[in-house]
């Protein structure tokens, strides 16, 4: 069994109209964003074995934030290049590529690919996954390279929006 979580980046800052799309940082609203979002994942005893993000600032940003918020080695961090202009193929390929030897990783990455990709993963149809939005998807498989459209199980889908019960 192998846990997939997928997690847009967090809400970027358009200040700047000069910065190339790679370098826009992140917002204040999305600063704010990772740990609420974070807390959640905690408090519902999740943990990650790895992250994955594109090397855009923003979600090299957001993938270190989170681990941090949540005790991850900034050593489990990496960034694959192929995950800035990825669509959900690229973003499915990736995953696949995983070290079998991590049972729960998170792949990070933008839009609109998140959104496709895991529409594909689990036979969803999810209109738009909002910025620091977090898939949790089981898979019943045993090395990644077995990943397959259609086969993921969505177990949880989380954004800061989302109105939890008290």
């Amino acid at each position: 069994m192998k846990t997939l979580f997928v997690l847009r980046h967090a809400k970027s800052s358009w200040d700047d109209p000069e910065l190339k799309d790679f370098a826009r940082p992140l917002a204040a609203r999305g600063l704010e964003d990772i740990p609420l979002m974070a807390s959640r994942f905690v408090a519902r005893g999740l943990a990650l074995d790895g992250i994955v993000s594109s090397p855009a600032l923003r979600t090299q940003s957001t993938a270190s934030l989170w681990a941090g918020q949540v005790g991850l080695d900034a050593s489990c961090v990496t960034s694959n290049p192929e995950l800035y202009f990825a669509g959900a193929p690229m973003l499915l390929r990736a995953a696949s590529l995983f070290d079998d030897e991590r049972d729960s990783v998170m792949l990070v990455g933008h839009n609109p690919a998140i959104t496709d990709f895991v529409n594909d993963l689990a036979s969803l149809e999810i209109e738009n996954v909002p910025t620091c939005g977090l898939l949790h998807f089981e898979l019943a498989i045993d090395h990644w390279q077995q990943i397959a459209p259609g086969k993921a199980t969505l177990i949880d889908f989380d954004y800061p929006k989302r109105q939890l019960p008290t």
